[in-house]
């Protein structure tokens, strides 16, 4: 199968070099200086650097060319970009089938991925959104990772996933797109939590209260947005949110951990170098929470510390101070 990938950060990168194990793929970054350093080294350099690229994969910076000979999109660009580059592809070819890889509300409308390819593209599209624990170097380099790739069309969303299966990628289908994208935006924020709460030595318990709290309330709000409890509690949702508030490779755990030892997000950001949905997503998820009138205290509190300037100390000290209700409230 000839498979565009848009988007050669990490995630875009990672799922270019597992694909091209079993497909043609193409590998497109908008960034002409970007890709005239991938042509050269055969690595990405700026976002995964020491893995190098198969030279089975094609590197092109003009979209068109990328969408040329594709039969399938892997669209893997920062939730900010979608909305325009969905808008450039939709003029190029309106009919190629989708599959959304990244995560997080788009800014000022707090939109899902999925949402914005209704608002743009033909209702007629199919479209899937792929989402799960997997940490983009983990994936490049081959070790065992597993994913859920879901779409409104049950068939589509297995043929895919039977697709992109490798020996070490395992791929599971379903229908729940909300509850996939909505678990795969907020498991960020929950990340910058539990790295605030590492980063200033509350230690393991307090970590695991945090992330079972943390599932609490993105369920929540996942099912006031149509997602599906069941979902919450597989691959995309517990899974993807374990990994995130664990791993060491977790960007906005990171985030967290940096805000913990005092540092300012405006220094912060440019160290990391990568684009740390958290920090966006928590703004709009705050939003919705307020207008749905859900409870979300932890997401509440990342909101506070990032936006509001409320020091880490405060925020962490009026979450312990809140009454507890009853576990399954």
């Amino acid at each position: 199968m000839n498979i565009a990938v848009l988007g050669a950060g990490a995630w875009g990168t990672a799922l270019a070099i597992c694909l091209s194990a079993r497909h043609r793929v193409t590998l497109w970054t908008r960034n002409v200086e970007h890709l005239a350093e991938l042509a050269a080294l055969r690595t990405n350099q700026r976002y995964l650097p020491r893995q190098p690229l198969p030279d089975s994969i094609y590197l092109v910076s003009a979209l068109s060319e990328a969408l040329e000979r594709a039969e399938l999109v892997f669209v893997v660009v920062p939730v900010a970009g979608l909305r325009t580059t969905l808008q450039q592809m939709v003029a190029l070819n309106p009919s190629l089938p989708l599959v959304l890889a990244c995560k997080g509300f788009e800014t000022g409308s707090a939109k899902l991925p999925c949402q914005v390819v209704e608002e743009v593209y033909p209702a007629s599209i199919t479209c899937g959104v792929l989402s799960g624990p997997s940490f983009a170097r983990e994936v490049a380099q081959g070790l065992p990772a597993a994913l859920t790739l879901a779409s409104h069309d049950e068939i589509f969303a297995r043929s895919v996933a039977s697709e992109i299966r490798t020996a070490s990628l395992r791929v599971y289908s379903g229908s729940d797109v909300i509850g996939v994208e909505v678990g795969g935006a907020l498991k960020n924020v929950i990340a910058i939590a539990a790295g605030i709460s590492d980063g200033i030595a509350f230690g393991n318990n307090a970590r695991a209260a945090l992330i079972t709290r943390g599932l609490a309330e993105i369920t929540r709000l996942g099912m006031a947005l149509g997602g599906c409890r069941e979902t919450f509690t597989g691959l995309t949702g517990i899974g993807d949110l374990i990994l995130t508030c664990t791993g060491n490779l977790s960007r906005n755990r990171r985030v967290g951990m940096m805000l913990a030892a005092g540092r300012q997000l405006a220094e912060i950001l440019p160290e990391i170098g990568h684009v740390t949905e958290g920090v966006y997503t928590v703004r709009e998820a705050y939003g919705l929470g307020q207008r749905l009138q859900i409870d979300m205290p932890v997401t509440q509190a990342v909101y506070s510390i990032l936006y509001e300037q409320v020091p880490v100390e405060i925020a962490i000290q009026d979450m312990l101070d809140r009454e507890p209700g009853a576990e399954t409230d």
